[in-house]
């Protein structure tokens, strides 16, 4: 079932990009306006190979992990404490379901202020992006705990510490790696688009410089290098998120 549905989303992709790759190639799509797939790959290949923008992608993809990694360990201990405190999680639930409302890049002047030019700003801003989606999964991962752990645990004697640790977040796991997914993505958007408005390197600064001079050619390929990497980084985490939902099924 799971290669039958592999191989049908395969398919999809394939087919799609056969069509704009027909579009392209017979000018219904302009030349100026969109090149074909296969020229994007192939030019793709060639500024990784120069190394133009070697500076930008490792700029990205460090701004990337670092706001993932905070957000994860944010989340996490958030969501923990949260998860501790039931009267204060009734408080704040309102205001974390309405998070996603707030538009979080009109804080950047704020976070120039305190952390100035620097890529620290744009890590702020996509750790905020991230971090509500760990600390989210963590407390439904808790909350997710069977009942008869509990009385494993008495049962054994074990310590408090014992408990959180051998008992409750293996068993929380699954739930919390859905959120580890979800912040680096979210993590990916808030440093490319954070990039794009507000810094003067990485790759979402180099695909603007070359979108404003008219560059298609550099642009479609950094694009498609961001998609490559997000789809690649993003099956990974996805196997291993289906890997732990499996075993939390059994």
């Amino acid at each position: 079932m799971i290669r039958t549905e592999r191989l049908i989303r395969l398919a999809v992709v394939a087919a799609l990009v056969l069509l704009v790759e027909g579009l392209c190639r017979s000018g219904t799509i302009a030349a100026s306006v969109m090149i074909a797939p296969s020229a994007m790959a192939l030019h793709a290949i060639d500024i990784l190979r120069e190394g133009r923008f070697t500076h930008d992608i490792v700029t990205s993809f460090a701004c990337i992990a670092a706001a993932s990694s905070a957000a994860v360990v944010l989340g996490f201990v958030a969501g923990l404490a949260l998860h501790a405190m039931p009267g204060v999680r009734r408080a704040l639930e309102p205001l974390i379901a309405s998070y996603y409302a707030v538009p979080t890049f009109v804080f950047y002047p704020v976070f120039i202020v305190l952390f100035g030019v620097s890529v620290l700003p744009i890590i702020v801003i996509a750790t905020l992006l991230a971090v509500v989606s760990m600390m989210t999964a963590t407390m439904t991962g808790l909350d997710r705990i069977p009942r008869s752990f509990s009385k494993t645990v008495r049962v054994m004697r074990l310590t408090r510490w014992q408990s959180v640790w051998y008992v409750q977040l293996p068993a929380a796991l699954p739930h919390m790696f859905t959120g580890v997914r979800l912040a680096v993505s979210h993590a990916f958007i808030g440093v490319i688009a954070s990039e794009f408005i507000l810094s003067g390197s990485g790759i979402g600064y180099a695909i603007s410089y070359a979108y404003n001079n008219f560059e298609n050619a550099d642009m479609y390929a950094l694009m498609l290098t961001v998609l490559v990497a997000v789809t690649l980084v993003g099956g990974v985490l996805n196997h291993i998120d289906a890997r732990f939902q499996t075993r939390s099924r059994r």
